[in-house]
């Protein structure tokens, strides 16, 4: 991405799953780097289990805090079903500023599903993929259950988009590890190397 440009993350997925806090390190880490950052989000119906999503927009100069919708160059998505429903707002390929998916495979139906508001579909990802965008898929859950802390999902996907970024990935992971390396050293260590397994998963 070019630096003189607005970067737009879209984060996407269903409450507990830690979106907002995503969305809090990704504006941390574009602050450190000296750019103008806006946010917003939307919390669903349910603490737990609604839908949740947060707008992040960095640049030189930001004015408003929305994505338009095609304007969004990442769109991380934590639950596939999410990424499908928010994918139109990925910026479509066009030269070299396509926008990119980057999809938890987790399949969890929200409240809209149970209420039958929502029919889950089939194969999310596919459905993305056949919009013509860039999708990058992974089971963050199974890389989070293998270090023993399914709440290192949110590292993990931080760290699938950190090659991506207009500034170092060191710099986000950083913004994550400081969060505990003063009164938990051991979280901080196992967060970078969440971070560094889901920089390598986002690569395939």
């Amino acid at each position: 991405m070019n630096q003189n440009q607005t970067t737009n993350i879209l984060v996407v997925g269903v409450g507990g799953q830690g979106v907002m806090t995503a969305s809090e390190i990704l504006s941390e880490a574009a602050i450190s780097q000296g750019y103008k950052v806006k946010k917003t989000e939307v919390a669903g119906m349910s603490q737990r289990g609604g839908v949740v999503s947060s707008h992040v927009r960095f640049g030189h100069m930001v004015l408003s805090p929305e994505i338009p919708p095609g304007e969004a160059d990442i769109l991380l998505g934590f639950e596939a079903a999410e990424a499908m429903r928010w994918s139109h707002y990925l910026r479509p390929k066009n030269g070299a500023r396509g926008g990119m998916a980057m999809i938890n495979r987790l399949r969890l139906a929200p409240p809209i599903v149970s209420l039958g508001l929502f029919a889950y579909p089939d194969d999310p990802v596919s459905a993305v993929r056949e919009r013509g965008l860039e999708v990058h898929d992974f089971d963050a859950g199974e890389i989070a259950r293998d270090l023993g802390d399914l709440r290192l999902v949110n590292t993990v996907m931080l760290g699938a988009i950190s090659d991506n970024l207009p500034f170092p990935a060191e710099t986000l992971k950083e913004c994550i590890t400081a969060r505990f390396a003063a009164k938990k050293p051991e979280l901080a260590e196992l967060n970078a190397k969440a971070f560094e397994l889901g920089k390598a998963a986002g690569k395939k």
